[in-house]
Parts: structure tokens; sequence; C-alpha cells
């Protein structure tokens, strides 16, 4: 809330405040104000405690922190959990400089990152290493078009 304050700001509220308030209504104005906002933690804090105990043992447990959406869609997803998709290790595992440089990338889980174009599921057609003849046509696939 207050992070994009910076001491200059903050050096001025309070010369601002000395010239107003004066050196001599200052301390108790500020005695005021930090009472008032102790009395709004404690107004805020006893409200959730009923909340809590309208609500059953059974929400002893729960945060008001959870309606916040983000939060409540994060713990919903993730499950409560850092990383359960392992979006991390892979992220640390991703070497891009290894990719631009066209050097191999380092194993993860025991595989090395780099991509085999060939097909190795199934064996290659009798005829797929044979070269055309002059003047002879490609197969056609019908359905393939």
């Amino acid at each position: 809330m207050f992070s994009d304050v910076g001491g200059l700001e903050i050096l001025t509220l309070i010369v601002m405040a000395i010239i107003i308030f004066g050196p001599d209504k200052l301390p108790k104005l500020i005695q005021d104000t930090m009472g008032f906002i102790r009395k709004i933690r404690s107004f805020a804090d006893n409200a959730k405690e009923d909340i809590r105990s309208e609500l059953g043992p059974e929400f002893q447990d729960f945060e008001f922190e959870d309606l916040n959406p983000k939060t409540f869609v994060r713990k919903q997803l993730m499950g409560g959990q850092e990383d359960p998709l392992g979006l991390k290790d892979m992220k640390d595992s991703l070497d891009i400089r290894s990719v631009l440089d066209d050097k191999p990338a380092a194993p993860v889980n025991g595989r090395t990152g780099s991509v085999s174009f060939e097909k190795s599921a199934a064996p290659a057609p009798a005829s797929a290493g044979v070269p055309l003849a002059a003047g002879e046509r490609p197969p056609f696939d019908p359905d393939a078009t």
C-alpha cells in the first residue's frame, strides 16, 4: 500500500504535520491515531472470531484470505502445494543458451534434451528407401488430400 512512498515524501509529511498541528499537539494526535487503529484491529479480530464460531467446528481452520479470488483459484487448482505440476523443475532444467548455441542440453531425469525426428515406433515401409526412377510419379494417397 505504501511501497511507492519514498523517504522524501515521508519527511515532507512529518514537516507538514508539525507545522499544521504544532509540536505540542502532535504527540497527542499520534496517541489518538494509534488507539483508533488498535480499536479497529480488535473489532476486525472479534468479527472474524464471531464468524468462525457461527460457522461451526468444521470451519475452524477457515482463513479469510482464501476469499481473495487469486488465492482461492491457486488453492483449488494447485491443491495447496507449491508446484504440483513440476513446472519449476522444467523451468530450471530449460537451458535456452544450449539451444541457441546448438549444444546438447543437460540430461533431465535421465533423458537428454535433444529431440529426434526419426520414426522409432513403426518400421519403415519396404519402398521407403527406394529412389524414384526418372519420370516416375510419387505414390498418390487419395485419403491424404
